[in-house]
């Protein structure tokens, strides 16, 4: 990676008029957030409270399942069960040690395009990877662990040791586990997804696994069939930990995937290889607790139990206790509102615009479904492509747009143009939403007020630094036109707005934006796109803005820590290097890359501290994405499951479909319902046609 930094535009001040100097923003620390009653408080436990790696002496398994050991088709439980299986506790569970049978039906409004998650293809979210899909680590229940406990939790890593000089992580992989179809995990899967999918140029696993996930110059070695040795170029880098969770360390099964890649079948492109599990190929195999037996385009995707799941609760029963997951095809917004009516059982209640009527229909007694809210966490902002170095091959308009968003005057502009008050009422009435400055979250463990800088909002502050920064309606049409020489030349600023189609709140919010741009002089045209489609383009560089919700670590810090910042070529969207792999790093950029680089390089919890503050005031000081709103969310959630956490955040270090423990969650035997649409049945061999039976 080449590093070139340069110079921030100087603000254009000169010649000012005195009036105007004096409309220029003031900073302040933002406003509180109003209160919020309903919100839930977690019950905190040690790691080790929730489970341990321990043979038992027996196991169970739901009864069904019996005709399938007699009849030959699956060996006895004790055989498919690692030497140590996962053994939760049931004095964890909130209701303790479950009962086999029922299914949790979901909504998404997705689609899956296939099932090979490390070659970048989506399954359709809603939690079917989550269901489907192990890493080696796991984080989702973090959101219950004492913070002074706080590390990711064991998961397809059991352990693993550090070197004396802290250059080197060893990591123990669960001794016996299988795949679903009865395959062995070892460390050939390991070592097959990083070699071939993390340090491949030509794929980009789903959750964009890259190397600089794991540190730059960071080497991956296999010891042993259960053990892989992470080699660091920094000393003890405990982030790597994170990013050996959900979803950048998921490993797939080789055994199936392996003669498909192009490493080892050349006549094989790697769109090939992308595309040779559709979501027709059923049985695929998966370390998760639920496996695909059913697909019906535009209506719904089946899971069905994992034979060979290497879990089981203390009492020696195999999880996961529900026999089916359904995933129906419809929208993200018929997902609340089947859970409300109960004909669905799960949503991260996340559209703010469907609060007020969620709320009062589960506040009837004959609801089927109760609502859990937790914390403020849920936030979109408005990030400007601040790369000036041709990422994207942008055309002159394009880069005379990078060119101002580069400029702090036309950013404060922007920023004080909006209207966050209005923004969040435009979603939903009472004190749901709250100003979001940007940056870390009010309320999360690293967030600090007094570091915090937020631009209120003055129409006339905000024009007098869109001046500031050289812009001025030079045909009197009421928008600012380019700069006298501008290679866009000489009409009205266009700036185009990159958001997602796929959620009713993107498409409010930047609807939001652009009418707020137009009161204050500039044109900004909307560009709706679906996720998929508006992933590729914005990872391409192909955008000038983006109003998107942000993700983990503006919540977190410690997961995915390094895409805080472009600390690497491709860590952070807001700017990626060139096809060179030059990056052109403001000054300020570079300031925020070299704070979250310390912060990964140190442990001691004062010294991060102090960093993180550092960083959020050169965030939102400069503004590196301009926050727009935050919100609760909630979980929706069918009063018939038990073992639901209190205090589940709907997002936080992972989806509620983690942060639940989905394997853990039961329905009691009276209030079971005839819902499985494919009883007694067990996957089949891998591409074949759907489930089977013992009959």
């Amino acid at each position: 990676m080449t590093l070139m930094t340069r110079a921030a535009p100087a603000a254009l001040l000169i010649g000012l008029s005195a009036p105007a100097m004096a409309q220029m923003a003031e900073p302040t620390t933002p406003p509180d957030p109003p209160p919020f009653a309903a919100q839930g408080e977690p019950n905190f436990v040690n790691r080790a409270d929730i489970f341990e790696f321990r043979a038992l002496d027996s196991y169970d398994q739901p009864e069904f399942m019996d005709a399938f050991v007699e009849a030959g088709m699956l060996p006895p439980v004790e055989e498919r069960l690692p030497e140590e299986p996962m053994v939760y506790s049931a004095d964890n569970m909130p209701d303790g040690a479950g009962a086999y049978g029922d299914v949790m039906r979901h909504v998404i409004g997705g689609r899956p395009e296939g099932w090979n998650y490390i070659a970048g293809q989506s399954q359709g979210w809603g939690g079917i990877d989550i269901g489907m899909y192990e890493c080696l680590t796991r984080t989702g229940p973090l959101f219950m662990v004492n913070p002074e406990d706080l590390e990711p939790l064991p998961n397809l890593a059991k352990s693993w040791e550090w070197s004396d000089d802290g250059m080197q992580l060893t990591v123990n992989l669960v001794k016996g586990a299988k795949w679903s179809d009865g395959d062995p995990f070892d460390a050939e899967d390991v070592m097959f997804y990083w070699d071939h999918h993390v340090m491949d140029p030509e794929i980009t696993p789903l959750n964009g696994a890259n190397p600089e996930t794991f540190g730059q110059g960071t080497t991956l070695e296999m010891v042993d069939d259960y053990t892989v040795r992470f080699t660091f170029t920094t000393e003890r880098p405990e982030q790597v930990l994170y990013s050996m969770a959900y979803g950048t360390f998921c490993p797939g099964p080789s055994h199936i995937l392996a003669p498909e890649h192009p490493a080892n079948n050349p006549d094989n492109s790697y769109e090939d290889y992308r595309n040779a599990f559709p979501p027709d190929f059923l049985n695929f195999p998966v370390m998760g607790a639920w496996v695909p037996v059913e697909y019906r385009a535009d209506d719904i995707v089946v899971l069905r139990r994992n034979p060979y799941y290497w879990k089981v609760d203390s009492e020696g029963n195999q999880l996961p206790y529900l026999n089916e997951m359904h995933y129906r095809l419809s929208t993200w917004a018929d997902r609340d509102v089947q859970a409300v009516a109960g004909t669905g059982d799960f949503s991260n209640l996340e559209q703010a615009e469907n609060y007020v009527e969620s709320l009062r229909r589960a506040a009837e007694d004959d609801s089927p479904a109760r609502l859990e809210f937790g914390p403020r966490i849920i936030g979109y902002s408005l990030y400007m492509n601040l790369s000036g170095n041709g990422w994207g091959e942008p055309d002159e308009r394009a880069q005379a747009v990078r060119e101002l968003n580069r400029d702090i005057d036309f950013r404060i502009a922007v920023s004080t143009a909006l209207d966050r008050v209005r923004l969040g009422e435009s979603l939903v009435k009472g004190p749901f939403t709250a100003q979001y400055p940007g940056g870390l979250y009010a309320g999360t463990s690293y967030y600090d007020k007094d570091s915090t800088v937020f631009y209120p909002h003055s129409i006339e502050a905000a024009k007098a630094h869109f001046e500031a920064a050289g812009l001025e309606d030079t045909d009197g049409d009421g928008f600012y036109n380019w700069p006298e020489g501008s290679p866009a030349g000489d009409g009205n600023v266009q700036i185009t707005l990159l958001a997602n189609t796929d959620y009713q709140t993107d498409r409010n919010l930047a609807e939001g934006v652009v009418a707020m741009m137009e009161e204050a002089g500039i044109k900004v045209s909307l560009n709706l796109m679906a996720g998929n489609d508006r992933d590729a383009t914005r990872d391409s560089g192909r955008y000038d803005w983006r109003v998107e919700r942000n993700t983990s670590e503006l919540i977190t810090v410690v997961q995915n820590t390094s895409e805080l910042a472009s600390t690497g070529p491709r860590t952070n969207p807001v700017h990626y290097a060139n096809d060179a792999g030059e990056l052109d790093l403001l000054p300020f950029e570079q300031e925020l890359a070299d704070t979250v680089t310390a912060f990964m390089e140190t442990n001691d919890p004062e010294e991060r501290a102090e960093l993180m503050k550092q960083y959020q005031k050169l965030y939102t000081e400069n503004l590196y994405g301009i926050g727009l709103t935050q919100y609760p969310g909630a979980l929706i959630i069918n009063k018939r499951f038990a073992n639901i956490p209190s205090g589940a955040p709907i997002f936080m270090f992972n989806w509620a479909e983690d942060n639940i423990i989905r394997e853990r969650v039961y329905v009691p035997e009276d209030q079971q319902a005839d819902h499985e649409l494919y009883p007694e049945a067990l996957p089949g061999a891998p591409g074949s046609d759907g489930p089977v039976t013992a009959g």
